[in-house]
């Protein structure tokens, strides 16, 4: 899958969360969606875009939850 769509994905996944009052449990619900719903693959594809200028295109809560994976 391209990169630029599994952001696109994440992004909109952490939107979603972005409305919980608690950000720490919005962050661990992110990653805990990504590892249970997205095959490792995407994982694997988005993790590498962290530390690359395509990092820059994720929002800070998602590129949190990233981190935990």
């Amino acid at each position: 899958m391209k990169l630029e769509k599994l952001i696109a994905m994440a992004n909109q996944i952490g939107a979603f969360f972005e409305a919980m009052p608690d950000r720490e449990q919005a962050v661990a619900d992110v990653a805990n969606h990504l590892r249970r719903s997205w095959e490792p693959r995407m994982r694997e594809q988005i993790l590498a875009s962290l530390g690359t200028a395509d990092e820059a295109q994720l929002k800070p809560l998602v590129r949190e939850a990233l981190q935990r994976l």
